[in-house]
């Protein structure tokens, strides 16, 4: 009996439909490892809560970088930088402190500008019904610090102790830690804390949008001006092609309709060039206290 061969050739119309469906894959292969992405860091500062604006953040930053913008956040300044410093970050918005820290490590991409300056200062707060006129008034006090990596709520104050001969630990009775300048502000409002260290942005800020929440409290010192909390890179990816693409965003955003959404709920005017001797009053106090003089 002669033998019957199986016809294993192609038709032309399967091998146009298998030639395109391996095209589209190849092509989806090499778009996905083509995919260039910016893993950018956010200190737990007062809107991080804000599902919106972290949305506003990263469809901005997507726009106008071309890239997968992917937002990290953590409980402390700490984890942030730790992140940044090992790489598993590109670039992080953190505060003038650890950049001072870790200045040989660090470059600053960016300040941030608000009402069209880029500095802030910390405020020393107190419940509104106390009668107290400045910090001499608050010895013994419960006190609210934000974070121990925190330019204006922590750092300022133990200068600020240290250039009147004392400390944080012997000036006050007891203190802590509420990992959130707007916490701090919560904890002074409900009594929970007597006295606190805040950021001045964030309490002018909640003062618009939340002022139940500040009208119970009083601003009785502020300090000088300090660099506005900076967007930093490490100096070996500060010269990557992404870093130099978020940066040219940054100060971009006031010139797009979705850069000014961003701002617009962070309450910023723009972002500045990058000024190392804007954090010179920040080194200054860290000296201070590493000296000890």
């Amino acid at each position: 009996m002669p033998s019957i061969k199986k016809d294993t050739s192609f038709t032309r119309r399967e091998f146009i439909i298998g030639s395109t469906i391996l095209s589209l894959f190849a092509n989806s292969i090499a778009s996905a490892a083509s995919e260039k992405t910016i893993r950018f860091g956010l200190t737990p500062v007062f809107l991080n809560e804000d599902l919106e604006l972290l949305s506003a953040i990263t469809s901005y930053l997507e726009e106008a970088t071309s890239h997968k913008i992917i937002l990290t956040t953590r409980r402390t300044y700490q984890e942030i930088t730790a992140l940044l410093l090992s790489e598993q970050l590109d670039a992080a918005w953190i505060c003038g402190y650890p950049y001072i820290k870790y200045q040989k490590d660090l470059e600053l991409i960016a300040v941030p500008e608000w009402n069209g300056r880029p500095e802030y200062q910390s405020y020393l707060i107190a419940g509104k019904d106390r009668k107290v006129g400045n910090v001499d008034d608050l010895i013994g006090d419960i006190h609210a610090y934000s974070d121990p990596d925190s330019n204006s709520g922590y750092l300022v104050t133990n200068a600020l102790l240290h250039k009147k001969g004392t400390s944080s630990d012997d000036f006050f009775k007891k203190t802590f830690f509420t990992y959130a300048h707007r916490n701090v502000i919560r904890a002074v409002a409900s009594g929970l804390a007597q006295s606190g260290s805040v950021d001045g942005y964030v309490w002018e800020v909640l003062q618009e949008i939340d002022p139940k929440l500040v009208s119970r409290t009083q601003i009785l010192e502020k300090s000088e001006f300090f660099g506005f909390p900076p967007i930093v890179a490490t100096r070996k990816s500060s010269k990557t092609t992404e870093i130099q693409t978020l940066q040219k965003a940054l100060f971009d955003s006031p010139n797009s309709a979705s850069g000014v959404k961003m701002l617009k709920y962070l309450r910023l005017s723009g972002f500045a060039q990058p000024d190392v001797q804007l954090f010179d009053g920040i080194a200054a106090q860290v000296k201070l206290l590493d000296n000890g003089s």
